[in-house]
């Protein structure tokens, strides 16, 4: 996962939790002790998982949008452990099927191999060779749950795995507990002006205005038609309050939220296609009240919310 080096001899990009599973035993100064430790970079030396059940039906899904390559984690090649590794120019049409594994607790608030601080419950992953960063729709195919992630890191450098999750979105597709799947991963690759629109048939882009599709579908609580009176020019029309693998869960969300503002909001729930219950606030009829209800939400203490346009 991070960029390192191991006393100065050799360079190493990005150790990830794939390596948690090694076997550690020894002291100061053993390979297995500098690998485990990262050269004494980890206080910990075995990867576990967060303390309790952590929950992320509550976490929005990421939207994917164009950004420009990373400007450290993109080294080609790079050596791990004496292997050399090569960085693909695209991710652009890049699909594969192989097994996932998750990392925690162990490199939590560490450097990412771009940089950035290693998030455990946000939605992000490591791979060997894909452009830092790039989004991957993954999919369990054990249960078909899927979860949209952004790639910033480097690993597994463990065995045969294809890509190392942070332990959220292993928890988002089922197995954080069981600490392998077999997954299907798809990037996402908008072109700048582009955003990413989640479609039944397949992951596409969109483009401009930018937009997130929350879709509709059979399992609809009260829903009203979201497409009178919106302008053309709008880009979202609601806020997403919450994702949610249960139903029960959504409905609570709503249920709090009719409590603490009643009338003045219109609340939906919708059955999306990958199978979560989405909780929406709207629509807004400008872009100026959707921001001005999403900081009203947010000082409410219902935490960020993310902006979506719902197809006609």
């Amino acid at each position: 996962m991070k960029v390192a080096k191991y006393l100065g001899l050799i360079s190493v990009i990005g150790l990830t939790g794939c390596m948690s599973t090694e076997h550690i035993g020894g002291k100061s100064g053993s390979i297995d002790y500098e690998k485990a430790s990262g050269g004494g970079r980890y206080s910990i030396l075995q990867d576990h998982a967060p303390s309790g059940d952590i929950k992320v039906d509550h976490l929005p899904d990421l939207i994917p949008k164009y950004e420009a390559k990373s400007r450290g984690g993109n080294k080609s090649p790079y050596t791990v452990w004496g292997k050399k590794y090569y960085v693909m120019n695209s991710a652009e049409g890049y699909k594969a099927e192989g097994t996932a594994s998750w990392y925690g607790q162990k490199f939590h608030g560490h450097k990412t191999s771009n940089g950035e601080t290693y998030d455990m419950y946000a939605f992000s992953a490591a791979h060997k060779s894909l452009p830092l960063p790039t989004f991957l729709k993954v999919t369990n195919l054990a249960n078909q749950r899927s979860v949209i992630v952004r790639v910033n890191d480097r690993g597994p450098f463990h065995g045969d795995r294809l890509i190392d999750l942070s332990y959220a979105a292993a928890a988002r597709l089922g197995y954080h507990k069981k600490g392998l799947a077999r997954v299907r991963v798809e990037a996402i690759t908008p072109k700048p002006g582009e955003r990413y629109a989640a479609s039944a048939a397949a992951t596409t882009v969109v483009s401009t205005p930018a937009v997130a599709v929350a879709k509709p579908s059979a399992a609809v609580d009260n829903v009203p038609s979201t497409s009178k009176g919106l302008s053309n020019d709008l880009l979202f029309s609601h806020l997403q309050m919450g994702a949610f693998s249960q139903k029960n869960s959504a409905d609570r969300l709503k249920q709090k939220l009719f409590e603490r503002f009643d009338t003045s909001i219109n609340i939906e729930v919708l059955h999306a296609d990958d199978g979560l219950y989405k909780v929406l606030v709207g629509p807004y009829e400008s872009d100026q009240l959707l921001s001005g209800w999403q900081q009203k939400l947010e000082q409410a203490g219902f935490g960020k919310s993310v902006k979506v346009a719902l197809a006609p």
